[in-house]
């Protein structure tokens, strides 16, 4: 079993907080603070796949944010790091009204700093409403 440092645990958390709020809210500040510039997404909503460069996922929820009906929850249930290398399990619910996802998100510490470089997620619950 690993042991996280305290600061570690907490800016690993922080950096995952910034996604959960940046993407709730439509805060492109804050995605771009979170993401590695060269960070990657991989998943899939309603059968579709989304597999993108970070910067794409974040010009989507900053048109669509996450939390369109005040329904969006989301919590860390777990981290494991070693080193500069992280994981954190992240379940959401209400994403979009009804969807639910878990979420897998690396991180790295580049230069004292955490950042994600990849997020896999899976659509666990719920369908995509139809846009009109």
């Amino acid at each position: 079993m690993t042991v996280i440092s305290e600061p570690d645990a907490r800016a690993i958390e922080a950096v995952v907080q910034l996604y959960v709020d940046g993407a709730s809210n439509g805060i492109v500040e804050k995605l771009r603070e979170a993401f590695h510039e060269q960070a990657w997404t991989f998943g899939s909503i309603g059968g579709r796949r989304y597999d993108l460069p970070a910067d794409e996922l974040i010009s989507m929820v900053a048109r669509h944010p996450l939390d369109s009906d005040g329904s969006y929850a989301a919590r860390i249930t777990s981290i494991e790091q070693t080193g500069d290398a992280a994981v954190v399990r992240v379940e959401e619910r209400g994403r979009w009204g009804g969807l639910s996802f878990v979420d897998y998100f690396s991180l790295a510490n580049v230069d004292g700093t955490w950042r994600i470089v990849g997020l896999t997620f899976a659509q666990t619950g719920g369908e995509l409403a139809q846009r009109r």
